[in-house]
C-alpha cells in the first residue's frame, strides 16, 4: 500500500473515531444534565419532608446510624453508589 493511501485510510480513520467521541461526549452531557435534575428533584424533596421518618419509616436508626431497612432498600433503587 502506498504512503499516499495509507495516509488517506488513517484520516478516514480519524474522522470515525473523532465522530464517536462526539457522540460519546453528547450523551455523557445527556446523561450528566439528567442526574443533576434528578438531584435537584432529589433534594428539592427530601427539604419538604421530615428529616427523621422519611420514606414512612419509624425514624428508627440502626447501629450504623442509617434509618430502617426498608427505607434504605428504597433509595438504593432509585440512587445506587
Amino acid at each position: 500500500m502506498s504512503l499516499a493511501a495509507e495516509a488517506a485510510l488513517l484520516e478516514a480513520h480519524l474522522r470515525l473515531l473523532q465522530e464517536a467521541i462526539d457522540a460519546v461526549d453528547a450523551r455523557i452531557k445527556a446523561v450528566s444534565d439528567a442526574l443533576r435534575l434528578l438531584r435537584g428533584t432529589s433534594s428539592a424533596s427530601a427539604q419538604g419532608t421530615d428529616s427523621e421518618n422519611h420514606c414512612g419509616s419509624s425514624g428508627r436508626k440502626d447501629a450504623d446510624g442509617l434509618a430502617d431497612d426498608a427505607c434504605r432498600k428504597a433509595a438504593e433503587r432509585f440512587m445506587p453508589c
